[in-house]
């Protein structure tokens, strides 16, 4: 990286560097319309953003961007993608305008050492980052930069490239994954989507087993998910809403504290669930 780039980078990470290292969230993001519905879980966001330091920049991990190779976004000003279909015109007509931080893509790309990271000048927000940052920031006024999730590789390569971001933490960059725990879109109870949280068994199974290996620390059988029974196959058929957790997990400390929030099944065969590591 150029000095000057160098000294770009510390203009932005520098305020936060001496304090406290920022936490990690995995936000459970359902529905696209939760970033114009009034809800529990969209007031779940808001109150994890006015309760945590204000980062310099956001990097968040997105199950909606997968890519063969790892690529972070590096563009000025990202565009607002609406991914997504079926929807009220309103949900197309939302723009969540945050700036980009090509020093944090470069400073992304090089501290990660066992994969070559491509800078992408194309992609910008999908509704995985906006419908969610959106409640955390409502002003738009945090850089945010978007990873990419390599689908040709297994969960343990995912963790392990996470650690390597470990140092942006203690920069005052937020890491934030998007995903859902449980997301088995071909299974959903349209007719139970309002109403009465309701989960089927084997959604709630594999939800209760994944937030005792959350709180137990034992990330491995997490990394194994493909070894833990029939509720994991059911509540994981494609990994990408999975994985964005294995990031989040992976920059935790030890001693560090977890919140779980948001913990409520929808529509039967999806969870809302979400984590917070980390207390600043």
């Amino acid at each position: 990286m150029h000095s000057k780039k160098l000294k770009e980078l510390d203009k932005i990470i520098s305020p936060l560097s001496a304090t406290k290292k920022m936490p990690v969230l995995f936000l459970g993001h359902g529905s696209p319309m939760n970033a114009i519905e009034e809800n529990e879980f969209v007031r779940s966001f808001r109150r994890v953003g006015q309760e945590i330091a204000i980062p310099n920049a956001i990097l968040c991990i997105s199950a909606h961007w997968e890519t063969k190779g790892t690529y972070v976004t590096a563009m000025e000003h990202p565009r607002t993608i609406h991914d997504f279909g079926g929807f009220p015109k309103e949900l197309f007509e939302v723009q969540y305008l945050a700036p980009g931080s090509p020093e944090l893509a470069e400073e992304t790309k090089d501290i990660i050492k066992n994969t070559e990271v491509g800078l992408d000048y194309n992609w910008g927000l999908d509704h995985g980052a906006w419908s969610v940052i959106k409640h955390l920031y409502p002003k738009a006024n945090i850089p945010v930069v978007q990873m990419s999730i390599d689908y040709t590789k297994p969960a343990q390569y995912h963790y392990e490239l996470a650690q390597q971001l470990l140092t942006l933490r203690n920069k005052g960059i937020l890491i934030v994954g998007s995903g859902n725990m449980v997301h088995n879109l071909r299974m959903v109870a349209w007719d139970k989507l309002s109403g009465d949280p309701f989960a089927y068994d084997w959604a709630m199974e594999a939800n209760e087993k994944m937030k005792s290996y959350i709180m137990d620390d034992d990330h491995q059988s997490l990394i194994n998910f493909d070894k833990q029974g029939k509720s994991f196959e059911l509540a994981i058929p494609t990994p990408e809403h999975y994985l964005p957790l294995i990031y989040t997990l992976s920059l935790k400390d030890s001693n560090e504290e977890i919140e779980i929030f948001n913990d409520q099944p929808v529509g039967g065969s999806l969870t809302m669930t979400s984590v917070k590591i980390g207390n600043s």
